[in-house]
C-alpha cells in the first residue's frame, strides 16, 4: 500500500502542479469553464496558483494531509461547474461524452485524494 500511496502522491502533485501553471500560462484553455457572472481572469489566475501550491504540498511529508483534503475541497467546489458543462451544447471539455464521462471519474479521483489523506 505504501508504494500505491507513493505513487498517488506523485500523481496528483504532478497533475495539479502543471494544472496550476497552465492557468497562468494558457489562460484561455480555462475561461469557458468559468461562468460569465464571475471575473474570469481573476478566478483563473486564483485557481490556478491555488492547484500549483496544493499539488506541490504533497511532495512534502508535513504538508501532505492538509494538501490532500485541500485538493479534495476543490474538487468538490469545482463539481457544480463540470454538471453545469455537461447541460451545454458545446461543454468546454470538448464533446459531449467527455463530459459525462469526468462526472465519474471526479468522484474516482476525490475517493483517490481521499485515500492519501487516510493515509499521511
Amino acid at each position: 500500500m505504501d508504494i500505491f500511496m507513493l505513487i498517488l502522491k506523485i500523481f496528483f502533485g504532478i497533475l495539479f502542479c502543471f494544472a496550476g501553471i497552465m492557468h497562468v500560462i494558457k489562460p484561455n484553455i480555462f475561461k469557458h469553464f468559468i461562468p460569465n457572472f464571475l471575473p474570469k481572469r481573476l478566478v483563473n489566475y486564483v485557481a490556478g496558483v491555488i492547484e500549483f501550491i496544493l499539488g506541490l504540498g504533497l511532495f512534502f511529508p508535513s504538508t501532505v494531509k492538509n494538501a490532500a483534503i485541500g485538493i479534495f475541497m476543490l474538487m468538490v467546489l469545482f463539481l457544480p461547474i463540470h454538471i453545469w458543462d455537461v447541460t451545454k451544447e458545446r461543454p468546454a471539455v470538448g464533446s459531449k461524452k467527455i463530459a459525462i464521462i469526468r462526472i465519474p471519474l471526479q468522484f474516482l479521483l476525490m475517493y483517490l485524494l481521499y485515500l492519501i489523506y487516510l493515509n499521511s
